[in-house]
């Protein structure tokens, strides 16, 4: 009974991250880290039912959040209960490492950084699931969705062990069906109402970093 219900748990559901990206950002558009975080555990819900694939990406991302977990239930929990407050805190209590790695390495903003340029990679692959026809190739998707965004930012191993890994992507409605929506038709009705959630919080998070030059950080 036990494993049945850690297997439902661990089940991924479109509309759970949709309703969670929903709740991402406050009224005058401050995004809340607490449901972003939610939202990437969904998310890693969904590259893990798709098997080992993208293990190198999913891994990375549960060290991430519970980095950001952390930080969101210690005793400066006050200054990280959304992207500016936190951005604005560690920068002016000098807790990021800006043009080298130093005492800081796991920095909020370090860490958040990580977490943003993978969900571009999600969001660019999604669309492009959204949009293909029905013998699209979902390897070729995600390669290209890949070069336009990660692949900057890992090195030429990691590139290559991606671009292998992405090769032995199941088909387009086996991505579908993990996605326990209905139909295809339905599937692409969702996405097409999560990923400009997903967009708009990517896009807020890109303008902060980039006001405050954090884009880079080692």
């Amino acid at each position: 009974m036990a494993g049945s219900v850690a297997s439902e748990d661990q089940k991924f559901c479109l509309k759970e991250v949709l309703d969670t990206f929903k709740l991402c950002l406050s009224e005058n558009k401050e995004v809340y880290l607490e449901h972003y975080v939610s939202g990437w555990r969904g998310l890693i819900k969904f590259l893990n039912s798709l098997g080992s694939v993208f293990g190198f990406i999913s891994k990375d991302a549960v060290n991430k959040i519970q980095i950001l977990v952390n930080y969101m239930n210690g005793e400066n929990r006050s200054q990280y209960v959304t992207f500016q407050l936190m951005v604005k805190y560690e920068l002016e209590n000098e807790l990021v490492d800006l043009t080298k790695r130093g005492s800081h390495p796991e920095s909020g903003c370090r860490t958040l950084l990580r977490l943003h340029r993978a969900l571009r990679w999600l969001e660019l692959f999604l669309e492009r699931l959204r949009t293909s026809n029905e013998d699209g190739k979902t390897s070729v998707m995600c390669a290209e969705a890949y070069n336009e965004s990660l692949s900057q930012h890992h090195p030429w191993v990691v590139r290559k062990a991606a671009g292998m890994a992405f090769c032995m992507l199941p088909g387009r409605l086996a991505f579908f069906e993990v996605m326990n929506v209905g139909q295809p038709e339905q599937v692409v009705a969702m996405l097409g109402e999560a990923l400009p959630l997903i967009s708009e919080v990517y896009q807020i998070t890109e303008e902060l970093y980039a006001k405050h030059n954090l884009l880079d950080l080692p």
